[in-house]
């Protein structure tokens, strides 16, 4: 079976229908993660990866109730709320992950929506670790256009706002927004002049089809998001998905090829999940067209490979760390 046929001029594309995403799917996985490969070589180099750290900022007491998340005021967990970091935790922080390797900082925060007060205090973050020569991340929940333009005004690169799943399947998982409010916050990140991360989870109990409408999803949006993460869900004790069955390798290695050639220029990020992931998993995701990672010991609340491990896997694979200056693609 042929797959759909690109080209280097026109391969970018945000009018994909949902019956040529599932006849991408639907191809044999060599084919896939050949035409992947293929995608992934016309935008970037095909040897390089791109290292972000995340650390939560603030973390636990979110109102949210997300089914996944250990963050949750509704789920029994053993993650306690705390205060807000010190800024010279962060910076320490910051610091500590540059000098490893990363280019981007990303800072979460288990919030709603951050109150005038959260912005301020994160506007000065930004700018101290915008000052150590990284890009910066934030996740603080939803925002308004007036707080996404203050935090770009302090130098902040880019916005994660998740949408998770299928719009079908979201009411499944998270009751306490809606997919709209998540949509919106994307729309006013744009308008602030932000880029966007934006991605999702896959092992929530979702159906084949989902994941197929939530990459569809991303991929009609009036810009690609310029980092996509790839999530596997890390199922945590006292949340509703505590016992969520795990995800086939395969069927999430053909989510990161689909992902590729639906946004070529798009950076996609293995994310949260890494942990389980065998080394010859992850390489295949590789192959497939990922191109970025989280990198350092705890991704929020939940734990990451070892550093030391993932860059001896790179350099098994003939891999290496992307420079700071080389990160930035040529679209």
């Amino acid at each position: 079976m042929e797959g759909i046929p690109v080209s280097e001029t026109a391969d970018i594309r945000h009018d994909w229908t949902l019956d040529e995403v599932r006849e991408l799917a639907s191809l044999p996985f060599n084919d896939l993660l050949f035409q992947a490969q293929s995608v992934h070589r016309r935008h970037f180099d095909p040897h390089a990866v791109q290292m972000s750290t995340l650390v939560s900022v603030k973390t636990g007491g979110c109102p949210e109730d997300c089914a996944y998340c250990p963050q949750s005021v509704h789920h029994d967990t053993a993650v306690q709320a705390e205060h807000m970091m010190d800024e010279a935790t962060v910076l320490e922080r910051a610091r500590a992950a540059r000098d490893s390797g990363a280019t981007r900082f990303c800072m979460g925060a288990a919030l709603r929506s951050p109150k005038p007060r959260q912005v301020t205090q994160f506007a000065g973050l930004i700018r101290e670790v915008s000052a150590l020569g990284m890009e910066t991340c934030a996740t603080l929940g939803m925002l308004s256009e007036t707080q996404a333009r203050e935090l770009k005004e302090a130098g902040l690169d880019y916005y994660n706002h998740n949408l998770d799943t299928s719009a079908a399947y979201y009411p499944q998982i998270i009751g306490t927004r809606s997919y709209q409010d998540r949509l919106d916050t994307l729309q006013n990140v744009r308008n602030a002049g932000l880029k966007v991360c934006c991605g999702g989870i896959i092992g929530l109990g979702e159906q084949p089809q989902d994941r197929l409408e939530l990459l569809h999803t991303l991929a009609t949006l009036p810009v690609h998001p310029e980092s996509v993460p790839i999530n596997q869900l890390v199922p945590v004790a006292g949340t509703p998905l505590q016992d969520a069955a795990p995800v086939d390798p395969l069927d999430f290695v053909r989510v990161i090829a689909l992902a590729r050639i639906l946004m070529p220029a798009s950076y996609v990020r293995l994310s949260a999940g890494r942990t389980a992931m065998s080394d010859e998993m992850q390489a295949l995701c590789f192959l497939a067209g990922a191109n970025s990672i989280f990198y350092g010991e705890r991704l929020l609340t939940t734990p990451n490979p070892d550093a030391d491990h993932d860059l001896q896997l790179l350099d098994r694979l003939g891999l290496r760390p992307a420079a700071p200056a080389a990160a930035a693609h040529q679209a």
